[in-house]
């Protein structure tokens, strides 16, 4: 059984009029968000562009700046191939020059900006994040590294080794990005915890940005050890919160319905609070508010809800903690390791 890529995602009018099936009304309107990571892509099915973005944004939220995670998008078609992940940065300073421009609304969309470099190229990824930098209009902050795997064939794997952060290329190029105050995210499964934990150990002035909640594996040979799954998940969790160069992005975590092929409709925030809130709140109370940023991982996870419900699930989780809390973790950590202007 071959598994089924993350990267696909629900759009067109009939998937759009499935969400609306759901209609919520913006919890806290007033509290200022930073969606700390998104994806701009041409795919089929439609397109996620701009446009299509700013109709999730404006739908009650007060998104006020968002940072662009790379997809793999609009890469240069000649050139030396370690320069043609540089067409993303192209794209991106593109697309957010559009947003600056004001004639979309306030939110400032792509204010900063994850890229991909080829890190088997080690020391001398030293050029490709120059060339990043300035195609970018200085909004690049630093490098995603795609190393989820699993030997189970069922469960999706981004790459074909499992050792892919043990790699002496790897950590060569990670130092780069440490001496140039640039950030690495990461994306890894729970089961490979124990190997960003060493690689944060071997390069500690590299801030490590752990995406989608250190993503717990909840198929494959956890389906229907869920349980095991939260406890395997959470000592994981527990020993990387203690190494203070690494922040946490919640969210992008699995909900009941998948797209417009459930009559039952899609999920409201009740839903998304009952399903995502003991693996969120444990989270935080791990790495606390000043190192874990919220996500929405749109378009991806378009395909489960609307983006009014997604936050609005976020806003319900977090409803007991203080302003100041909820500030960093709506927008504060986000502006602050992403370094976002006037944050």
């Amino acid at each position: 059984m071959t598994a089924e890529s993350p990267f696909d995602y629900s759009g067109g009018e009939a998937h759009t009029d499935w969400l609306a099936l759901v209609t919520e009304e913006a919890i806290d309107p007033e509290l200022p968000i930073v969606d700390a990571h998104h994806h701009l892509w041409v795919r089929e099915p439609p397109p996620y562009l701009l446009r299509e973005y700013l109709a999730d944004l404006n739908t009650g939220h007060n998104v006020v700046a968002t940072v662009y995670a790379e997809c793999r998008s609009m890469y240069r078609l000649g050139g030396p191939e370690e320069m043609k992940p540089v067409g993303e940065s192209e794209f991106v300073a593109g697309m957010a020059a559009m947003s600056d421009s004001g004639a979309f609304g306030s939110t400032r969309v792509c204010q900063a900006m994850i890229g991909w470099v080829d890190v088997m190229l080690g020391a001398d990824v030293g050029p490709v994040l120059d060339a990043h930098v300035a195609a970018s209009g200085g909004r690049f902050r630093g490098v995603r590294v795609s190393a989820a795997w699993h030997p189970d064939e069922t469960i999706f794997s981004f790459i074909e080794d499992g050792d892919r952060l043990t790699r002496p290329e790897l950590r060569a190029a990670v130092a780069v990005l440490g001496d140039r105050d640039m950030v690495l995210d990461c994306w890894v499964y729970h089961t490979q915890l124990d190997q960003l934990i060493d690689l944060a150990d071997a390069v500690p002035g590299l801030t490590i940005i752990a995406n989608h909640t250190g993503v717990p594996v909840l198929a494959g040979p956890y389906r229907g050890r869920k349980d095991d799954a939260f406890a395997d998940w959470r000592a994981g969790m527990t020993e990387l919160a203690k190494r203070t160069n690494v922040v946490l992005k919640l969210g992008a975590l699995p909900l009941r319905a998948k797209d417009n092929a459930d009559p039952t409709g899609p999920p409201t925030s009740d839903d998304v609070a009952a399903a995502w809130g003991p693996w969120i709140e444990t989270a935080i109370q791990l790495f606390g508010p000043d190192r874990c940023l919220f996500e929405s991982n749109f378009p991806v996870h378009r395909r489960w809800c609307s983006y009014p419900v997604l936050w609005n699930g976020f806003k319900k989780i977090t409803a007991y903690y203080s302003p100041d809390e909820r500030l960093a973790l709506f927008s504060g950590t986000a502006s602050r390791v992403y370094r976002l202007p006037g944050g």
